[in-house]
């Protein structure tokens, strides 16, 4: 699987490397510091999966840049990598072939989660477009920036810890290990997490949490 990261800060490729080493085995990045070295990669690679596109870099122009990079590659999920976030421009952003928006903010177990997301056909948003008025990305704490709660405002704090780690892709033996608990205490804890979040299974309920704005602090 080989992935694009166009960015023109080296520090920025380099620090993403080991997350994205993350999302599968024999992962091969490939490295851009313009739109048009990316399209060149794009044009060569053989088994392309994913980019990532900072909307600053030379040659993109804005979102034109990422409406370029769609038409030539429709079948390659681009996935918009910035610093700077609104309504407005995701919502431009998903209109010009966007199929992830996620904020340089975000944490690195996050980030591989959101991408695996976008990896099975999916889109990844910032979680404050879930709601309907507010601007600003929602908090760490389940609360949107403009207090309206979120799905996982409903968790207890045992319930959030169990599932952050779930979010990082530990299993139920491991979470019980992890929390000195029994692993049927965890199946239980999952289960009051699935209704009160309205998931049915793990991978629906780690869809939720990333949605709604989930920050995870990696779990020692």
């Amino acid at each position: 699987m080989q992935i694009i990261v166009a960015d023109d800060h080296n520090l920025v490729r380099e620090g993403l490397r080991p997350f994205l080493q993350e999302l599968g085995d024999g992962v091969d990045i490939l490295d851009a510091a313009s739109l048009a070295e990316a399209i060149t990669h794009a044009e060569t690679a053989e088994s392309l999966a994913l980019v990532l596109l900072d909307l600053r870099m030379p040659g993109m122009d804005g979102l034109r840049g990422v409406e370029t990079f769609h038409e030539r590659f429709p079948r390659v999920p681009a996935v918009i990598l910035t610093g700077h976030i609104n309504r407005e421009d995701v919502m431009a952003a998903v209109r010009a072939g966007a199929s992830g928006y996620i904020p340089k903010t975000i944490s690195g177990t996050a980030l591989v989660n959101a991408l695996r997301l976008v990896l099975s056909g999916e889109k990844y948003l910032p979680a404050f477009m879930l709601t309907e008025t507010t601007e600003e990305p929602a908090m760490a704490n389940g609360f949107g920036a403009n207090g309206k709660p979120t799905p996982l405002d409903t968790l207890s704090p045992r319930e959030r810890e169990i599932l952050g780690l779930l979010i990082e892709g530990r299993t139920n033996k491991d979470i019980a290990r992890c929390l000195n608990l029994q692993e049927i205490t965890i199946k239980i804890h999952l289960r009051n997490v699935y209704r009160k979040i309205g998931a049915v299974n793990r991978a629906q309920a780690v869809r939720i949490a990333l949605s709604s704005g989930w920050n995870l602090t990696p779990t020692a």
